[in-house]
Formats: structure tokens, C-alpha cells, sequence
């Protein structure tokens, strides 16, 4: 199965929190549409159809993951700049 980047589901669940709290204070159809839109992100991510499952995966993840910061991939794995010769080799 495949996982989120543990950054990116970091990122996912400190924003859920914030949306949280943030929707409980205003209200507001906005505030439920951000909210609405994080959690189908979470449970995207997590492979699961309920926020609350989404985010004990997330927490499970989370704890099993090394701590990483940069969700930005590594040099290695990043594509050629455009124009740039490729070669293969065996």
C-alpha cells in the first residue's frame, strides 16, 4: 500500500486541527468547506473513508515514520532538467 510522505501527513493534520478549532469559532460556510476539503485529503492520503479513521492512520504512520521536515524529493530521484542529455546505462 502506498503512504503519504510523513511530512506531507504531518501537514495534513496539523491543518485539520487548525481547521477544527477554526470552523468551531466561526461557522461559517467557508470554514466548513476547508475543513470538508482537508479531511477528504486526509482520507485520501491514509486510504480510508472516515476522518476519524483517516487520522488514527495518520497518528500510526506518524509514530512508525522517521521525524522528516522537507517533503521535497531527493536530488537523486528528481526529474532531468529540461534539454538535458540522458543517458542509460546497464
Amino acid at each position: 500500500m502506498l503512504t503519504a510522505h510523513p511530512a506531507i501527513l504531518r501537514d495534513l493534520v496539523e491543518q485539520y486541527e487548525t481547521l477544527r478549532v477554526l470552523h468551531a469559532e466561526e461557522g461559517t460556510h467557508a470554514s466548513r468547506q476547508r475543513l470538508e476539503d482537508v479531511s477528504y485529503t486526509l482520507c485520501v492520503s491514509t486510504g480510508t473513508r472516515r476522518t476519524e479513521d483517516a487520522l488514527a492512520v495518520a497518528h500510526r504512520q506518524l509514530a512508525a515514520a522517521p521525524r522528516v521536515t522537507d517533503a521535497s524529493p531527493r536530488t537523486e530521484d528528481a526529474a532531468p532538467a529540461a534539454g538535458t542529455d540522458v543517458r542509460l546505462t546497464a
